[in-house]
């Protein structure tokens, strides 16, 4: 029911001698959606957890994870769910909290066991972090979450950047998360590209039509490598990583933050002509 692996922190210098096969090993998660199981990546940039539930039988519980040392996984973490089926049910902390497509439930620590369920299609995105003390939990709706247009169509990165758990909406421990939409024919994120040396990210590609993919940009600046990524599969990014990417039609993706701070703007740009 309860599915876990390890990834361990990667030097950039080493990154620079992988090959494909390599760098999809070590960065791409494409194993999040096994059905009756949870299926977790406990990564070493910044202890974050990246992970899946598919409940397709029954309710699945999250409860001890080994790999965070404690009795059970939240009694010194923070976690985001967010439900990707048509509607999905969260019980956490004494209570039961509906979700629709791409609410995301903020739980703090000391929540304690975590059971889900919903529809025939329900599939839950994971992400935690260490926490240093405990904040109420909160769902927080699509339609709660702040909305920042960005971006131009004359440069193919028209987009919607929706904060939910963000200090414009709420607070947190360390997890800053969000989903960005691609307007009509815009097919770039993150361009012109950073990095951030104090925190990592993970990135979820989703609603990417059967078919198409994700040409994910990573690596140092001077440095970079591709994934080829394909629907809900998930990559993790490093702190000397930029993170980017465009796709062959239109598609969102969920970005999850941890680490030294929250502030969103606390990047190490990259001008484009610094780009190799």
């Amino acid at each position: 029911m309860l599915k876990t692996n390890l990834r361990r922190a990667i030097d950039p210098r080493h990154a620079k001698t992988f090959d494909t096969t390599e760098l999809r090993n070590e960065f791409l998660i494409d194993t999040l959606w096994q059905d009756d199981e949870v299926c977790l990546t406990y990564s070493q940039y910044d202890r974050m957890i990246v992970g899946g539930a598919t409940p397709k039988s029954g309710p699945l519980t999250i409860d001890a994870v080994d790999q965070t040392g404690t009795p059970s996984w939240l009694d010194r973490r923070e976690a985001v769910l967010v439900s990707l089926g048509t509607s999905g049910t969260v019980e956490a902390g004494g209570e039961t909290y509906e979700m629709g497509r791409c609410d995301m439930l903020y739980l703090g620590m000391g929540t304690g066991a975590v059971t889900l369920s919903g529809s025939d299609d329900a599939h839950f995105y994971i992400i935690s972090a260490p926490a240093h003390r405990e904040i109420a939990a909160r769902l927080v709706t699509i339609d709660d979450a702040a909305q920042v247009p960005l971006g131009d169509r004359d440069t193919s990165n028209e987009r919607v950047i929706y904060q939910f758990v963000h200090p414009a909406v709420m607070e947190s421990c360390q997890i800053v998360m969000g989903m960005t939409k691609l307007g009509t024919g815009s097919v770039w994120n993150t361009m012109p590209a950073h990095y951030h040396e104090r925190r990592s990210e993970a990135y979820l590609y989703l609603d990417l039509e059967e078919g198409q993919n994700i040409v994910h940009l990573m690596g140092e600046p001077d440095e970079t490598r591709h994934l080829i990524v394909r629907n809900e599969q998930a990559v993790l990014s490093p702190p000397w990583s930029i993170h980017s990417g465009a796709g062959t039609s239109s598609y969102a993706f969920i970005w999850a933050m941890a680490g030294d701070n929250v502030d969103y703007t606390d990047v190490d740009m990259v001008a484009m002509e610094d780009l190799r």
